[in-house]
């Protein structure tokens, strides 16, 4: 017989059942207190932080663990006008964008871009508007945004920074407000001239209050705010437009929210929730008025910067970007001294295509819209036009078209517009027009995103 030298080896079963008891009475005990005090402990995101100000109520959500997309974006554009110095020191800065797509956590990026100076940010909060057109907030909703778990955040010159996630429950189609606040000079102020938005400012640190009052200066563009991505388990990708003044909704109504990209993202969650077996993507809309696919604009760093220079950052970049919707070129023919070279121009905009596809993104294009009317308008640029548009529709440059060109233009005069789609000027669309484009736009052509992956 082998001597044992373990002395639970010889404990009677009795014994052994009455140790195992104990021990599972004990896992039982200790478990249920960490249950009650994470239940009890109300965190530090919303309510806890040390100063005591307001930071939102009952509609806190927990932090997502879902894909992070792009509900809003806007490119940085420029230096704003007047800001050259001063920038908005001493005021808050109270944005409004409209989401495409809703998520349970929330995070923005800010940009100092053609900053000349470090634009230090005290103070920047997140909340749902209280209505439409307004600079009000629901109270519920109002959380103090951090950066790298401080309020405070020095954005250099030439750069941007992103914010830390915070718990929001923010549905598709809806106005938000992301306000900051500046103590001091700080200027320019990078911005997006044409927002075809009303957003507000107000003297002092008015960032997390939620009345509105305070916000009696207004403006129709956004400044320092470039993103707003959301994550939750409602989207999985994001369709970027990136385009021009046309992608940009220059003509359209103010405050409607009517650009081609916001009706295209209404259109897909629509068809989603009629049970369509579609991508589960947001939309958001990188167009900048003037762009043009070769050209970049005046001004170090280049305002305005070309399709080409602005790829990876506006379009490439984007979080969960599955597709890029490409509508450029028409300022590449309005806007040389000389004719347009259509070599050129497709040769850019196959150059976009294959950098897409070198992330694994699928390209869409759209064929130039009609602009006779218009005080650029010659018929040798009209030839331009139309050779670009006949490479597009071969299929030599997308994976895939959206015919922007016959769903809009005149059948009795396909150099010009439809009167009922024209805007007025001959190049831009009326809000009508915008809802044709994303009416004939083939959701289907959003699948089969990640093919080219490498």
């Amino acid at each position: 017989m082998t001597e044992r030298h373990d002395g639970a080896a010889g404990a009677s079963p009795a014994k052994l059942r009455a140790v195992l008891s104990a021990l599972v009475a004990l896992v039982v005990a200790v478990s249920a207190g960490i249950y009650a005090t994470v239940a009890a402990d109300p965190g530090t995101g919303r309510d806890a932080l040390a100063d005591g100000r307001p930071h939102g109520g009952s509609r806190a959500a927990p932090a997502s663990t879902g894909t992070w997309v792009g509900a809003w974006a806007a490119a940085p554009v420029g230096a704003e006008p007047g800001t050259r110095t001063a920038g908005l020191a001493g005021h808050s800065v109270r944005n409004v964008v409209h989401t495409s797509a809703g998520g349970t956590s929330a995070r923005v990026t800010l940009s100092n871009l053609y900053g000349r100076s470090d634009l230090v940010l005290t103070h920047a909060s997140l909340a749902l508007a209280a209505g439409d057109g307004t600079a009000a907030a629901d109270a519920e909703t109002m959380r103090r945004l951090t950066f790298g778990g401080g309020a405070e955040v020095v954005v250099p010159a030439g750069g941007q920074v992103v914010s830390d996630a915070v718990p929001v429950t923010l549905p598709p189609g809806a106005d938000v407000l992301v306000t900051t606040y500046s103590p001091d000079p700080s200027g320019p102020v990078t911005y997006h001239r044409h927002a075809r938005q009303v957003s507000y400012t107000a003297r002092g640190d008015r960032t997390e209050d939620t009345t509105g009052r305070p916000y009696t200066g207004t403006t129709t563009s956004w400044r320092y705010l470039t993103a707003l991505d959301v994550a939750g388990s409602e989207a999985a990708g994001t369709v970027v437009a990136f385009g021009d003044s046309i992608t940009d909704g220059i003509t359209s109504t103010t405050g409607a929210d009517h650009r081609w990209p916001d009706i295209l993202a209404g259109r897909l969650r629509a068809a989603l929730a009629d049970g369509e077996p579609l991508p589960r993507h947001s939309v958001v809309n990188e167009g900048i008025s003037g762009n043009q696919v070769l050209a970049d604009g005046p001004g170090r760093p280049a305002e305005n910067q070309s399709g080409l220079g602005r790829f990876d950052r506006d379009a490439l970049s984007r979080p969960g970007a599955e597709v890029v919707v490409v509508d450029l070129g028409v300022n590449d023919i309005l806007r040389n001294r000389r004719l347009a070279d259509p070599d050129r121009i497709v040769d850019g905009l196959r150059t976009l295509v294959r950098r897409a596809h070198a992330r694994g993104l699928k390209t869409v294009g759209a064929t130039l819209m009609p602009f006779r009317g218009h005080r650029g308008w010659t018929p040798a640029r009209e030839a331009v036009r139309r050779e670009v548009n006949a490479r597009i529709r071969a299929g030599g440059v997308y994976d895939a078209v959206v015919d922007f060109d016959r769903a809009l233009s005149d059948p009795y005069d396909p150099r010009r517009l439809r009167a009922e789609y024209d805007s007025g000027d001959h190049l831009h669309p009326s809000d009508l027009g915008y809802r044709t484009m994303a009416e004939v736009f083939d959701l289907r052509t959003l699948e089969g995103a990640g093919q080219a992956r490498l």
